[in-house]
């Protein structure tokens, strides 16, 4: 698996590892869709890259420091079955073929959360335990 798509499918692990697939699915979509957009013009500084865009700071709490999950970034998966799941969504979204399920979101955050930018918006899409949001 190529650096781009092995940051992607451990992000997806890190962020979305207990939604299931529609849930990894999402992630995914919110990140290719942040490349997208930036690649396109319409929006800046989310990053042309997966690496860019997964590894900015404050964007997914799975790459922190000081999250819990941050271990998991680096450690074998190899036997794990839900990062099996996430490869193969990583390699399908890298290839294009992941449909977008979450409208053109290009955030997202937990029900169980309120975040301060999220207050003024209209969630487009809601998977699993997450509210996805267009803010461009």
């Amino acid at each position: 698996m190529d650096y781009e798509t092995n940051i992607l499918a451990r992000t997806l692990y890190g962020e979305a590892h207990d939604e299931g697939l529609p849930g990894i699915e999402a992630v995914a979509s919110v990140i290719m869709n942040r490349i997208r957009y930036t690649r396109s013009g319409q929006t800046a500084g989310l990053g042309t890259t997966i690496s860019e865009v997964c590894r900015k700071p404050f964007q997914f709490s799975c790459w922190k420091t000081a999250e819990a999950t941050r271990q998991l970034m680096t450690a074998d998966l190899s036997s794990d079955a839900v990062f099996a799941i996430c490869r193969r969504v990583a390699t399908r979204a890298v290839k294009g073929l992941l449909p977008d399920t979450v409208k053109g979101a290009t955030h997202y955050h937990s029900l169980d959360t309120n975040p301060r930018w999220a207050s003024a918006l209209i969630p487009c899409a809601q998977i699993g335990n997450r509210l996805f949001y267009t803010c461009l």
